[in-house]
C-alpha cells in the first residue's frame, strides 16, 4: 500500500532558541521557544486571489516576548473559542489572537502534563498523585469539579467521554470523571513509556512498546484493532484515515483500516513534536517546524489503483466531499470494475462478482465475460455505451481511467480464447455467476412485474375510455396514436433468467434451476429448451414444459422417458428417477384446468397402475361420467376396473347412473357365462364364477341400480339369488325369502336375509315383522304365495325403496273365537299390530293341508334362534295344533326367563325409587327441625353488628346469621348487579 499519502514541506526555519511547543490557529503557526516567547507565523499572501498558502515558508507575524516565565512543555489551541492553553509553571489560558490573559489555573502548579475537552470546556490536569478535573465557566475562569487521588504520577492521559484514560508508571488506566472509579486496562510493556492516543470516534489507541492496541471508552479491546509500527513511538496523532508516528528515525504513517499496512515513510530526524491540525500535521524539529501536508485524495487514489490497492482506494473515495458526489460515483464505479477484473483474473471469482454489483453494472456487462452463455436477443444498450458517461466524468479530476477504460475495451475487443478465458469457464465462476445472479434477481424481477402491471393498468383505463364514448365522431384519415411502453426491465429480466438456469444447469444443480421455472420467471423457452435437450437435463426440461403450459408436450417427453427407462440400456439412476407414477403426479395439478387432456394421457398409467390412476380422478374430483364415457369410447377393457376402483375407493359411493353401469357390466358377463354353461348342461344355480360373485356383492352392497331394468334381463329360470337381492331392495321381502327357501332351497340365506332386515330396519318399526314373514313361508307357503300375488305391488324404478301394500285383511270370525295364552313380555317393541300379515291366527288345519308340506323344523328351529326379535303370540297363533310344547321348550323358556326378568327389573327399580323418595323427605323434615341459639354475642356476619333483639335470619349452612335487613338489601343488590350483567351481554 505504499504511497505518497504527504508530502513534507518546512514551513519554519532559524527559530533562535530550541522550539519546546507547537500549535495553529487561524491558519497561522504558534512557535513556543525555549526563551519563553511565543512567535507567530503567517502563512504566504494568496497567489492570483486563491486560497492562503499552506505549501510555502510561513513568515514571523509578532512576537511575544516572556510570555511565560518558564518555557512551556505543551500547547493546544481552541478554535471553537479562541483560546490558547499552555502548560509551564502552571496551565494558563490566553485570548486569541490578542494573546490577553484570561486565567491562570494556579492549583495546577507543578503538573505535568494537562487533556483538554474543547467540547465541553473540561480541562484535567496531572500533579504528582493527584488528578484535578476543572470546567471552564463563562471562558475566563475555571472551576474546580473533582480530584482524585491516583497510584503514581500521571506521564500521558486523554479524554474518552465521561472517562479518562491514565499512562501511570507502565499502565494504563480508566478514571470515571464523575465517581473516581478506577479500573486497570493492561501494562504499556517493558521498553516504552504510556502513550495514550484519542481518536475522532472516541476511541483510544494505546501503545505497547511498538504496538498500538484500540480500546474503547471503557477500555475494553477492539477485535482487530492494533497497529504494529516499526519501532517504538514517541508521540502518535490521528489524521484520519492514517495513523502518523513519531519514531528515531522518521516519521511513520500507518493506515487506520485492518491491517492497518504501512502507507508512507517521511524521513525527519530529530522530531521532537508532532501536532495535529484540520488539515495537516506539524512535525517540530530543534529550530524549524514542518509541515506534513495531505496529498490530495484524488491522487492518492489514483496511485493506490495503479498500485492494486483498491480497496484503499475505494476507502479513500469515502472520503471526497460531498458536493462531488458525481465525481465520487465516477470514481467508486470504476474501480469497483476495475478491481472486479483484477479479481476474475485471480480466480476470485464471487469477489469479482460483490466489486462488479457494488459498480451497479447491468448484469449484461458480467455475462459477456462468460461467452459461452447464450443470450436473448434484446435492444438493451450495451454497458460500455453506459460507462463511458462515468469514465468522461472521472477523467476530469485524473488521468488513471484512460487505463481501466482501455481494460474495459480490451475486455470487449478481445476475440482469441487465452488461458484467462478457460479460466472464466470454470466451474467457480459459475458457481460465482449464479450467487450473482441471485442476488440481482429479486430488483430486477419486481420492476419486470411492475412494467407489465403498469401496462394492464392503462390498457383497462383505455378500453374503459373507449366504452364510455361509443357514439363519439370519430375523424375519417386520423388514426389514435398508440402507446409504446418500454420494455427494458422484462428484456433484462429475460436475459437474467435465461442466463441464470443455464449456469444452474452447468453446474449441476438442476434442483434450483427447478426452483426458477416453479416461480415467476422470464426465462426464454426456445434459448432454453435447445440447451436442456442438448444437456440431457430432462426433468428441468419437463417443468420448462409445465411453466409454460406446454402440458401435451410435457407428458409426450414423459412418456418416452417412461418406456425408455424399462429398455435394458437405461441405468437404474434412470429406471428409478421416470416412472408411471411421476405421470400420475404430474396430471394431478390438470385435473380441474383441462381433464380431457388428462383423460387422453391417462391410458397408459391406467393399463400399468390402474389403483393410483383411479385414486388421482377421485381426489381430484375429475367428472366420472366424463371418465367413464371416455373409457367406453377408447379403452371399453378398462371400464369396469375403472368403476370397481372408485366404487371402493370413495367414501360416498358413485352416483346411481355410474353404478347401474357397472351393474350392468357385471350382468352381461354373467348372461353370457350363464348361457354357455346351459348349453353344456352344467348350470346350477349354486355356480359361482368371479364376476358373479362381484355382481351379487355390488347388489348387495348399493342400491343405486335400476332394478326394473335389470329384472327384463334376468332369466325366468336362473340367478334367483340376484332376484332375490332385488326384490329386497324393493321392500319385496316376500317374494325375496320365498326365492331363498323353495328355488334356492338355502334357509340359512333366508335367516340371514331376514338378520339383515331387522338390523337395517332399527328405526322402522313396521319391517320387524320380517321373521313373522318367513315363518309364514314356513308354515303356510300356498298362504305366502297368494299374499305375494295380491299384496306387494312391484315398485317403479324411480322411487326405489318404497313399498305399496294392501293391507284389507279380512278377519274371519272363527278365528276371533279362539282364545291363546299371551305371554307377557313376549312382545317385541319393534313389532307394529297395524303392520301386514299380523293381527290374525293362520295355523287352522285348512290353511296347512292347502299349502302341501310345510317345513316345521326349521319354523321351530327359526323361534328357539331368534326368539327375541319374533312376537310370540303372533307366533303361537301361526303353529300348528298339533305341535307338541316339548319342541316349543327351546323358543318358550327364553322368552318367558326374560318375560319374568323385566318384570323383577322393574319391581326392585320401583322400590329403589320409592326409597330414595322416602329418604329425601326425612332429610327435609330434619332440616326443618334446626334449632339456632342467638345470644347476646351473636354477630350479624354482614353488618358485623349485635343481632340482639331484631328481626335475623340464618343461612342453609346453620352457621351463618345476619340481619333480616341486612340479608334483604343484599339480595336486592345481587339482583341489581345481575340485571346490569344481563343488559352488557
Amino acid at each position: 500500500m505504499v504511497h505518497s499519502a504527504y508530502d513534507a514541506v518546512e514551513l519554519v526555519s532559524g527559530v533562535p532558541g530550541r522550539i519546546e511547543a507547537v500549535a495553529s490557529h487561524a491558519g497561522k503557526l504558534l512557535v513556543a521557544a525555549s526563551d519563553c516567547s511565543l512567535r507567530i507565523y503567517s502563512a504566504p499572501p494568496p497567489a492570483d486571489g486563491g486560497e492562503i498558502r499552506r505549501d510555502g515558508p510561513y513568515a514571523l507575524e509578532r512576537q511575544e516576548q516572556r510570555l511565560w516565565r518558564r518555557a512551556p512543555s505543551a500547547m493546544e489551541a481552541s478554535a471553537s473559542r479562541d483560546l490558547l492553553l499552555s502548560l509551564s509553571e502552571w496551565v494558563a489560558l490566553h485570548r486569541l489572537p490578542g494573546l490577553e490573559t484570561v486565567a491562570v489555573v494556579s492549583k495546577t502548579k507543578g503538573a505535568n502534563v494537562f487533556a483538554w475537552d474543547d467540547r465541553r470546556g473540561l480541562l484535567a490536569a496531572g500533579r504528582q498523585k493527584r488528578l484535578t478535573v476543572f470546567r471552564l465557566d463563562s471562558g475566563r475562569e475555571f472551576v474546580e469539579v473533582k480530584e482524585f487521588s491516583v497510584p503514581d504520577i500521571v506521564k500521558s492521559m486523554a479524554w474518552c467521554g465521561d472517562n479518562i484514560c491514565l499512562g501511570i508508571r507502565r499502565d494504563y488506566m480508566i478514571i470515571n470523571s464523575m465517581t473516581g472509579t478506577l479500573t486497570e486496562v493492561f501494562s504499556s510493556g517493558r521498553i516504552a513509556p504510556p502513550l495514550v492516543v484519542p481518536l475522532p470516534t472516541g476511541e483510544l489507541l494505546l501503545g505497547k512498546d511498538n504496538i498500538g492496541v484500540f480500546v474503547d471508552q471503557n477500555g475494553k479491546l477492539i477485535q482487530d484493532g492494533r497497529i504494529i509500527w516499526s519501532d517504538t513511538p514517541a508521540s502518535v496523532v490521528i489524521h484520519k484515515p492514517y495513523a502518523v508516528a513519531r519514531l528515531p528515525r522518521h516519521v511513520e504513517i500507518r493506515s487506520l483500516r485492518a491491517p492497518s499496512a504501512l502507507v508512507q515513510t517521511v524521513v525527519l530526524r530529530d522530531v521532537q513534536k508532532l501536532v495535529q491540525t484540520d488539515n495537516y500535521i506539524l512535525a517540530s524539529l530543534s529550530n524549524s517546524v514542518y509541515g506534513l501536508l495531505p496529498v490530495p485524495i484524488g491522487a492518492q487514489i489514483v496511485q493506490l489503483t495503479a498500485s492494486g490497492e483498491f480497496e484503499d482506494a475505494l476507502a479513500l473515495c469515502k472520503l471526497l466531499p460531498p458536493e462531488d458526489s458525481n465525481l465520487r460515483a465516477a470514481k467508486e464505479s470504476s474501480i469497483h470494475m476495475r478491481y472486479g477484473h483484477f479479481l476474475f483474473d485471480n480466480g476470485s471469482y464471487e469477489e469479482a462478482m460483490e466489486q462488479f454489483s457494488d459498480a451497479h453494472v447491468d448484469i449484461t456487462y458480467v455475462l459477456s465475460l462468460y461467452p459461452y452463455l447464450v443470450l436473448p436477443q434484446t435492444h438493451i444498450i450495451g454497458e460500455h455505451d453506459k460507462l463511458q458517461d462515468l469514465q468522461e466524468l472521472a477523467r476530469e479530476s485524473s488521468d488513471a481511467t484512460d487505463e481501466m477504460e482501455a481494460y474495459s475495451l480490451q475486455l470487449h475487443d478481445s476475440d482469441d480464447k487465452s488461458p484467462l478465458e478457460n479460466k472464466k469457464m470454470s466451474h467457480n465462476a459459475l458457481i460465482a455467476l449464479v450467487k450473482y445472479l441471485q442476488k440481482k434477481r429479486n430488483g430486477i424481477i419486481d420492476r419486470a412485474t411492475s412494467e407489465v402491471t403498469e401496462e394492464v393498468v392503462s390498457g383497462a383505463v383505455h378500453h374503459s375510455l373507449n366504452l364510455s364514448e361509443p357514439y363519439k365522431a370519430k375523424k375519417p384519415n386520423k388514426k389514435r396514436p398508440q402507446t409504446h411502453r418500454s420494455s427494458v426491465a422484462r428484456e433484462m429480466a429475460n436475459v437474467l433468467d435465461t442466463s441464470l438456469l443455464q449456469a444452474l444447469v452447468l453446474t449441476r444443480q438442476s434442483p434450483g434451476a427447478i426452483e426458477l421455472l416453479k416461480g415467476l420467471n422470464y426465462c426464454d423457452l426456445k434459448i432454453c429448451e435447445e440447451f436442456l435437450k442438448e444437456k440431457s437435463d430432462y426433468m428441468v426440461l419437463l417443468e420448462l414444459y409445465r411453466s409454460n403450459d406446454m402440458h401435451r408436450e410435457a407428458l409426450q417427453l414423459l412418456n418416452r422417458l417412461v418406456e425408455e427407462s424399462k429398455s435394458a440400456m437405461a441405468n437404474a439412476d434412470f429406471s428409478k428417477k421416470f416412472n408411471p407414477q411421476m405421470i400420475i403426479e404430474y396430471l394431478r395439478p390438470l385435473c380441474r384446468s383441462d381433464p380431457m387432456l388428462v383423460l387422453e394421457s391417462s391410458l397408459y398409467v391406467l393399463e400399468r397402475n390402474p389403483s393410483d390412476t383411479i385414486e388421482l380422478f377421485l381426489s381430484e374430483n375429475v367428472p366420472a361420467d366424463l371418465v367413464n364415457s371416455y373409457l367406453k369410447q377408447h379403452a371399453p377393457n378398462l371400464q369396469s376396473t375403472y368403476l370397481e376402483l372408485m366404487l371402493s375407493m370413495s367414501e360416498t359411493g358413485i352416483n346411481p347412473n355410474l353404478q347401474n353401469e357397472l351393474v350392468q357390466l357385471y350382468l352381461s358377463e354373467v348372461l353370457d357365462w350363464y348361457k354357455i354353461l346351459k348349453d353344456e348342461g352344467n348350470w346350477t344355480d349354486k355356480t359361482y364364477s368371479p364376476t358373479r360373485n362381484k355382481l351379487i356383492s355390488t347388489l348387495e352392497s348399493n342400491s343405486g341400480y335400476n332394478t326394473d331394468t335389470l329384472l327384463k334381463r334376468l332369466p325366468q329360470d336362473a340367478l334367483f339369488e340376484e332376484r332375490a337381492i332385488m326384490y329386497g331392495k324393493m321392500n319385496q321381502h316376500l317374494r325375496a325369502l320365498s326365492l331363498f327357501v323353495h328355488k334356492l332351497h338355502m334357509p340359512e340365506r333366508a335367516v340371514a336375509y331376514c338378520d339383515r332386515v331387522y338390523e337395517e330396519g332399527a328405526q322402522q318399526p313396521s319391517k320387524s315383522n320380517i321373521y313373522f314373514n318367513l315363518l309364514q313361508i314356513y308354515l303356510n307357503p300356498k298362504k305366502a304365495e297368494k299374499e305375494i300375488e295380491q299384496k306387494i305391488i312391484p315398485m317403479a324404478s324411480q322411487y326405489p325403496g318404497i313399498q305399496r301394500v294392501n293391507s284389507t285383511n279380512k278377519l274371519r270370525g272363527g278365528r276371533m273365537g279362539r282364545k291363546v295364552v299371551e305371554i307377557e313380555g313376549a312382545e317385541d317393541t319393534r313389532f307394529s299390530p297395524s303392520g301386514p300379515d299380523s293381527g290374525r291366527s293362520d295355523g287352522d288345519g285348512d290353511d296347512v293341508s292347502d299349502g302341501g308340506p310345510i317345513m316345521l323344523n326349521e319354523a321351530l328351529e327359526l323361534l328357539s334362534q331368534r326368539w327375541d326379535r319374533i312376537n310370540g303370540a303372533q307366533a303361537l297363533r301361526l303353529l300348528p295344533r298339533d305341535t307338541k310344547l316339548q319342541d316349543l321348550v327351546s323358543f318358550l323358556e327364553p322368552l318367558l326367563r326374560n318375560s319374568s326378568e323385566h318384570r323383577r327389573n322393574y319391581m326392585v327399580i320401583k322400590n329403589l325409587i320409592l326409597r330414595a323418595n322416602f329418604q329425601v323427605k326425612e332429610d327435609l323434615y330434619k332440616r326443618r327441625q334446626a334449632v339456632v341459639k342467638i345470644d347476646g354475642d351473636s354477630m350479624c356476619s354482614l353488618c358485623h353488628k349485635r343481632i340482639a333483639n331484631s328481626a335475623f335470619a340464618i343461612y342453609p349452612n346453620g352457621q351463618i346469621l345476619v340481619h333480616f335487613v341486612c340479608f334483604r338489601e343484599s339480595q336486592q343488590i345481587k339482583a341489581v348487579r345481575g340485571a346490569n350483567s344481563v343488559k352488557r351481554r
